[in-house]
């Protein structure tokens, strides 16, 4: 299967102010981050509020994406729910429609503690739609799913034809890499820590990764990418250290889906508010938040449209 080169961008789901769906941002939404570098999506995990979207909202945002990317976006849907017959429909939708692959995380609930527990989870998800890439998505922060990845790569093999690799998201870059490494590179490892690029190039492999603060900070992580394969250490240390500054910013402001969300506003592409229950910034921190960007130039580095 073809690996993913370059980094894939984790898109917010926009919103009107009443809390419906507002498809019409995202054709500009779509064009803007393949002007920044990215070289596609994956929409409907964790900061497009995935889980907090109906069935047939997270059918409605696959086939709005895969009308308006732009020649050669790749579109993955993630299809993870707590129902498994869902994210079956999810997944099948998603190959009927003609997206570029699939993803999931573990469920919230029920929790999953044992790794043939997730493969039986993840078989039945790819089996649904077998003609499509299939990544699992490794966010045991999300999920409690604090599972050996380099055990998963093992029970998969050979008995999930279409498993593609994993979008790994957690602080370990030593199983990252044995993960990387595991039969010559058969898997696709997606770095899925932005604030940790440089580092997993530095350990000889990474290809591609997903990211949530390339929505608004994408130049810069591409930049990395860019400056590493240059030889340019230097730059390529400063990006990441920049970008490091960003997101001690979204930090103090609920994260990427809630911070991060309102910097698209301080952008002028405002895509609404996010979904209850998360805590919605007020227009006091919104403005604290600004104050702290433009301490760091980032209105003079961010994304452009």
């Amino acid at each position: 299967m073809e690996k993913i080169i370059g980094l894939i961008d984790a898109p917010f789901t926009p919103f009107h102010e009443n809390g419906d769906l507002n498809l019409e941002p995202i054709e500009k939404y779509a064009a803007m981050l393949q002007k920044n570098g990215l070289q596609g999506v994956f929409i409907n995990g964790s900061s497009g509020e995935g889980y907090m979207l109906t069935t047939e909202e997270r059918m409605q945002l696959a086939e709005r994406w895969l009308k308006v990317a732009p020649q050669g976006f790749k579109v993955i849907v993630h299809v993870g729910s707590c129902c498994l017959r869902e994210s079956q429909k999810l997944a099948a939708h998603a190959q009927e429609i003609g997206a570029w692959g699939i993803g999931s995380m573990a469920p919230p609930f029920p929790k999953i503690g044992r790794i043939e527990e997730l493969v039986k989870y993840c078989e039945a998800i790819a089996n649904s739609a077998p003609a499509l890439p299939f990544y699992y998505y490794h966010i045991p922060a999300f999920n409690g799913a604090f599972l050996p990845m380099l055990e998963l790569l093992k029970a998969v093999d050979g008995r999930i034809s279409n498993f593609a690799g994993i979008k790994y998201t957690f602080e370990s870059l030593y199983e990252y890499n044995q993960c990387r490494l595991y039969k010559n590179g058969k898997y696709d490892m997606l770095h899925g820590q932005d604030e940790t690029i440089l580092p997993s190039l530095a350990q000889g492999g990474a290809q591609g990764g997903i990211g949530g603060t390339t929505n608004y900070n994408g130049r810069e992580l591409v930049g990395i990418i860019e400056a590493w394969k240059n030889g340019d250490i230097e730059t390529a240390r400063e990006k990441q250290n920049f970008s490091q500054e960003v997101i001690n910013v979204i930090c103090r402001y609920r994260g990427n889906i809630v911070g991060g969300k309102r910097i698209m506003k301080l952008l002028s592409f405002d895509l609404g508010p996010n979904r209850v229950p998360f805590q919605n910034m007020t227009n006091e921190e919104e403005q604290q938040m600004k104050k702290e960007l433009e301490a760091i130039n980032f209105f003079d580095r961010c994304n452009q449209f």
